[in-house]
């Protein structure tokens, strides 16, 4: 039998491809250096790992309610209410297994077939992939390499329309590692209000920082009740495979989230959500000392490649990768991806694997040690004078 017609919308993020095409070349027993996957290379701090062994030994093996345990909503209210220092009350948290099924949750909830929706170009896949599949009309708003990844007012001033029902945002921002600043912010929340339309604000990187300061959009005026703000576990506490992540929802919205929730997963794992309260409430000093060695890393790889003749890259300002400028060298982004792969052992991502506005740049994520990053860019440059 063949798919149904709406599974032709669907995407789907090419790093896990190139991630298994790196795999085929290593058992040939290639060497292959992985700069390709947006997972942090730390293991998740034992204090979270044993909070969940003591959850199951407690009992915490069966259902929860959908929006989560009350425990862990009280924490993330906690949290939030700290960090973007805007009120925020428990009910206002639906805590989910990751926090892809926010970003799903929020386009099946609000987004009408028909209605448009603006999203980051060069952004994280899932945006595009999931407005198609809802089948409303995707928007790229380009992010421009001269304003450091940020994108132009006029540009964002020419996507809105009548139609357009919901923003999404990424900051500190995948592929990029741009940073929106609080002018971008309050042109945003001026403009949502003016033509009455919500905002995504995916803030997964808002812990990994380096320069600047993360300024979430709910702290503007009127904002709070119309933005959705995600935020998870991942890649702040090392989490990936604990599958953790939330939203901070207005109060109007949260039902209906919370009905997505129940038909598609019931709950999130219990013993997984003691883990997480943990990481809220317990010793920050992980987070610190990772984001102080990406910080390192950051910079090792940036000089790297900008003693690469023909590439030109901008220092991010968070998150953990880099997006090069590739447009002097004679390949096109997606043959240097392979060439790199093929010729230098080095698996990385093409720009255009995140949009059409990443066509000229690769995505190289640096969460790998700073002796694999060395031999990545030795091996690079060594690629680079061949062609």
């Amino acid at each position: 039998m063949e798919l149904a017609e709406r599974m032709s919308r669907l995407g789907t993020e090419s790093a896990f491809d190139v991630f298994a095409k790196a795999q085929r070349l290593e058992a040939q027993g290639r060497s292959i250096i992985h700069l390709e996957i947006g997972q942090p290379d730390f293991p998740t701090p034992f204090p979270i790992c044993e909070a969940a062994f003591r959850a199951m030994k407690d009992g915490y093996t069966g259902y929860t309610p959908a929006a989560g345990l009350l425990a862990l909503r009280e924490a993330i209210a906690e949290h939030i209410s700290t960090t973007r220092n805007v009120e925020i009350h428990p009910d206002e948290v639906v805590v989910t297994p990751g926090a892809k099924p926010i970003i799903f949750f929020t386009l099946m909830a609000l987004v009408n077939e028909g209605d448009e929706v603006i999203y980051p170009d060069p952004g994280f896949p899932i945006y595009q992939s999931v407005i198609n599949f809802v089948g409303a009309q995707g928007i790229p708003l380009p992010l421009r390499e001269e304003v450091g990844f940020r994108f132009h007012l006029d540009d964002l001033i020419n996507a809105i329309s009548a139609r357009t029902r919901l923003l999404i945002l990424n900051s500190p921002q995948n592929p990029t590692g741009g940073l929106l600043q609080a002018e971008d912010l309050a042109a945003i929340a001026e403009l949502a209000d003016r033509h009455n339309f919500y905002v995504l604000s995916d803030e997964i990187y808002s812990r990994i920082l380096y320069e600047g300061k993360h300024i979430s959009l709910i702290q503007f005026p009127g904002m709070k009740a119309r933005t959705i703000l995600l935020d998870g576990y991942s890649k702040t506490y090392a989490m990936t495979g604990w599958r953790l992540g939330y939203g901070v929802i207005p109060k109007h919205l949260v039902e209906g989230i919370v009905r997505l929730m129940i038909n598609c997963n019931s709950c999130t794992c219990a013993f997984t959500q003691m883990a997480g309260i943990e990481a809220l409430r317990g010793s920050q000093d992980f987070v610190n000392q990772m984001v102080a060695e990406f910080k390192h890393r950051r910079d090792t790889i940036v000089d790297g490649l900008n003693a690469i003749e023909g590439i030109h890259c901008l220092k991010p300002a968070g998150a953990f990768y880099v997006f090069p400028n590739v447009k002097d060298l004679p390949l096109s982004c997606n043959e240097l991806a392979d060439y790199f792969l093929n010729e230098a052992g080095v698996s990385l991502l093409a720009g255009t694997a995140f949009g059409k506005f990443g066509d000229g740049y690769l995505r190289i994520s640096y969460a790998n040690s700073l002796e694999n990053l060395q031999v990545a860019i030795d091996r690079m440059r060594a690629a680079v004078m061949k062609l």
